[in-house]
């Protein structure tokens, strides 16, 4: 979908007004789906975008959690990621590289809790933290040697 049709069509659907700016943020979380803080979207468009501000970056980031075409992660205690994709999946960040990977998760709205009584649940966020398979292979090898 990565065309200037299909992005001026996903930000309408989610009534948000295409400018250039926006547009050009939402292509990057399209093409670039890994979860990216806003420094990391502002240093990936400011060289070929220089008026741009990181204001801009986080008042669009705001504007794209508000209206729905974006979730926010606040799986690392440093930064809010963000996430083009709003389906229900969880997220596993390695604490070796940082990276963050989504998971399928199967009927998460099957999910029990207990002794919730009256709450009315309107966000479930599951994250899982470990070593990716490369931070693990090198944890490994730096304990045999």
């Amino acid at each position: 979908m990565n065309t200037v049709q299909g992005t001026r069509e996903y930000l309408l659907k989610y009534n948000i007004k295409p400018s250039m700016q926006r547009m050009a943020i939402m292509d990057y979380l399209m093409a670039h789906r890994v979860h990216p803080t806003a420094d990391e979207i502002y240093n990936a468009l400011y060289p070929i975008m220089p008026t741009l501000s990181k204001t801009t970056i986080y008042n669009t980031m705001k504007l794209f959690t508000e209206q729905g075409a974006v979730k926010t992660l606040v799986i690392d205690e440093k930064n809010v990621r963000f996430d083009i994709d709003t389906s229900s999946h969880a997220h596993f960040m390695c604490l070796g590289c940082g990276c963050v990977y989504d998971l399928p998760v199967e009927n998460q709205d099957a999910i029990q809790l207990e002794g919730v009584g009256e709450l009315i649940i309107t966000e479930i966020h599951l994250y899982y933290k470990g070593y990716c398979k490369k931070c693990a292979e090198e944890k490994r090898k730096n304990i045999l040697l």
